[in-house]
């Protein structure tokens, strides 16, 4: 059975963006790959460092998105990154096989670097992000690395690295390829390209029902419609984008209504979001009574996390002695 490895910096509850960008393929695959799930609180200290406090419930809440939408334990490995020292040195050893100007040029790291407003005071932790994350991923030999699209550039370079490394030391780590979700990225309820924690532009699997409606009927439409009975844009409208990702079969029908009405101009911005409001209710419901079940189960939690760390743990040794091998450093 192939491998899969992928994961979370335990920065905030996961949401929408989350669940169609990466967790909507990780619940699918599980079965059919053995599935390893990280929670890289190592990579969430990159601009947390001065609260790491909040990591521990920060992972809590994760584990509890994790199940609530269907991650299942008994399939799933889920692992907490600080707990693998192994992966700290094989970032060290990967550290060689790349140039600080390839690290600059890494259009992921360059997004994230000016949304956070580094400028000239970027964190060496937070640069070096790219190559930690190679570590993770081939500690483990994956396959395959279900992702968003803006980490595709990530997963790029975690393939040169691996290239780099079989190159000059023989063929022992394996090339990850990346899975995208079918919807490739969605847009923050502000109109944003991306739905962010950082930017406070998210809707939580976790959020009520009063909170959804809140965000969903403040959120972004087309612009140019003043009076509501304009004719407007679908495409690149959020509203639409959301209805798309979210409304099932049974809805199909009633979306491309809507999405006629809207460009004729004979209905209105709220009708459309009222009607977002009642698809994503939907999805969440279930969602959240899950949540609720774990939530009562914290010894459970506790359990999860003990057992997939030391199962990712025992992967982690065996891999760097396979490293040190190869580059000829196992000395005695």
């Amino acid at each position: 059975m192939k491998r899969i490895l992928t994961g979370d910096r335990p920065t905030g509850r996961l949401h929408l963006g989350h669940y169609v960008g990466s967790l909507k393929n990780r619940v699918k695959l599980q079965h059919d790959y053995e599935t390893f799930i990280m929670l890289a609180d190592v990579q969430a200290m990159t601009d947390n460092f001065e609260h790491p406090e909040k990591l521990e419930e920060n992972i809590r809440q994760v584990v509890l998105d994790y199940l609530s939408v269907g991650i299942d334990p008994k399939v799933s490995t889920i692992f907490i990154q600080s707990k693998i020292p192994e992966i700290a040195e094989l970032t060290v050893f990967y550290m060689n096989l790349v140039t600080l100007a390839r690290l600059q040029r890494n259009p992921t790291v360059k997004d994230e670097m000016k949304q956070k407003g580094f400028g000239a005071n970027v964190p060496l932790g937070f640069l070096a992000y790219p190559v930690s994350q190679a570590a993770d991923i081939t500690f483990l030999k994956a396959d395959l690395v279900p992702v968003g699209v803006d980490q595709i550039p990530m997963i790029e370079q975690t393939r040169e690295i691996v290239r780099k490394f079989n190159e000059l030391y023989g063929h022992v780590l394996i090339e990850p390829e990346a899975l995208v979700g079918e919807v490739e990225r969605l847009p923050g309820t502000d109109g944003k390209s991306k739905m962010s924690k950082s930017l406070g532009n998210v809707i939580n699997l976790s959020d009520d029902s009063a909170t959804v409606k809140k965000k969903v009927m403040s959120m972004y439409t087309d612009p140019n419609r003043i009076h509501g009975d304009e004719p407007g844009k679908v495409d690149g409208n959020p509203v639409f984008t959301y209805l798309d990702a979210f409304a099932g079969e049974s809805y199909k029908s009633q979306v491309i209504s809507y999405k006629e009405k809207y460009e004729k101009g004979t209905i209105k911005d709220v009708e459309v979001k009222e009607f977002l409001v009642q698809v994503l209710e939907e999805f969440l419901e279930p969602i959240r009574k899950r949540r609720a079940e774990f939530e009562a189960q914290p010894d459970l939690i506790d359990k999860i996390l003990k057992e997939g760390t030391e199962k990712a743990r025992k992967e982690a040794q065996e891999t760097l002695n396979l490293v040190k091998h190869a580059m000829k450093i196992d000395y005695f």
